[in-house]
């Protein structure tokens, strides 16, 4: 059944209180035209439980915002949401177009710091997220009494006597639930062995990260990735005011998954409303992203904490190949991954 406003109902007993189905939950497209943002094609979802998230097609089909009856859930940078067209590969040029948001993909072929791997100059994380999507699907459907909304749709990273990569992504949400699910399939489409990194950057902001603050995770161990993360690590897991001057740290994090092989992550502010709280959560399965990064930057302004759960680490390609854990995919090979994230309110219950 659909657990709406308090109550339950049956698809029958909700089609008849509506006169279409949108007037409680929808998916809706639309094109942006300001600035260098013209031309990046969206899709927002509204579930009804006030939890509302952008899509877009037009870079990599990542999630520009989201937000729970209108208070925001990620940061979002100054760039804003930047047309792909405008997208510097080159160094850290890949920063000029990082809007933050709830989820920016990092891969496919590659990610993390930039380098010179195998002859060949890499930027920072990638090119995925800098991608247009084809073959676009959104809809929706009932199954039984649960109402369901969906974004499907292909990009290909590739290039001649190169690479030939291809990413088929689902999101999905549901109607009345505060939470979504990315199903990712990635694909070696070409005949040759390829690298493959791949990370998602969920990028959560004020008022979930603020003062107080904490990060919580089955957390065996958390390994400063250089000297700056070596200062205060032992509070890798909490969260100040704005520090003029900050600078990023990084931790990588040894989790324990449950029963299931599943490991969720939150970021969490328990004194939000009056000690009511809000956090956000994430859950996935450690098989196929063995690697948890937290990025730590309590700047001002660039005032976010990072939960990336991932295939690799993030000090670069050359790196990774060098103490021999870089993961290939060999010709007709595919890797599935699976997100869950959601919102936690009133007493903070995963």
């Amino acid at each position: 059944m659909v657990e709406l406003f308090g109550e339950k109902y049956t698809k029958k007993e909700l089609l008849t209180k509506v006169g279409d189905i949108s007037q409680i939950a929808n998916a809706v497209q639309y094109e942006l035209q300001d600035g260098n943002e013209k031309g990046v094609e969206m899709v927002q979802f509204n579930t009804g439980s006030g939890f509302s998230f952008n899509v877009a097609f037009s870079r990599g089909m990542d999630i520009t915002h989201a937000s729970q009856n209108g208070i925001p859930l990620c940061w979002r940078s100054s760039t804003g949401d930047v047309s792909p067209a405008f997208y510097e590969p080159e160094g850290l040029g890949w920063l000029r177009s990082f809007y933050g948001g709830l989820v920016t993909t990092c891969g496919m072929t590659y990610a993390g710091a930039p380098c010179e791997d195998d002859g060949k100059q890499l930027g920072l994380h990638g090119r995925v997220s800098n991608i247009l999507t084809k073959n676009i699907q959104v809809d929706s459907y009932w199954e039984k009494d649960e109402y369901y909304l969906f974004a499907k749709g292909k990009l290909r990273e590739t290039t001649v006597f190169g690479e030939n990569i291809q990413l088929t992504r689902e999101i999905k949400t549901q109607l009345g639930k505060s939470k979504l699910w990315i199903y990712d399939t990635v694909e070696n489409l070409g005949y040759q062995k390829t690298e493959h990194m791949y990370l998602y950057h969920i990028n959560i902001g004020f008022p979930v990260v603020d003062a107080g603050s904490e990060l919580i995770s089955p957390t065996v161990k958390a390994v400063p990735r250089d000297k700056e993360a070596e200062i205060g690590k032992q509070d890798y897991n909490k969260f100040s005011s704005p520090v003029p001057g900050y600078k990023e740290k990084v931790y990588y994090h040894t989790m324990k998954p449950d029963s299931k092989g599943n490991v969720t992550a939150a970021i969490v502010n328990k004194q939000f409303n009056n000690n009511k709280g809000i956090g956000v959560y994430v859950k996935y399965p450690v098989k196929h992203l063995p690697y948890f990064v937290e990025w730590k930057m309590m700047g001002q302004g660039t005032y976010v904490v990072g939960m990336e759960p991932a295939n690799c680490k993030v000090e670069g390609r050359a790196k990774f190949r060098k103490e021999g854990l870089l993961q290939f995919l060999e010709p007709g090979e595919k890797r599935e991954y699976k997100l869950e994230i959601g919102v936690l309110e009133n007493g903070l219950v995963f």
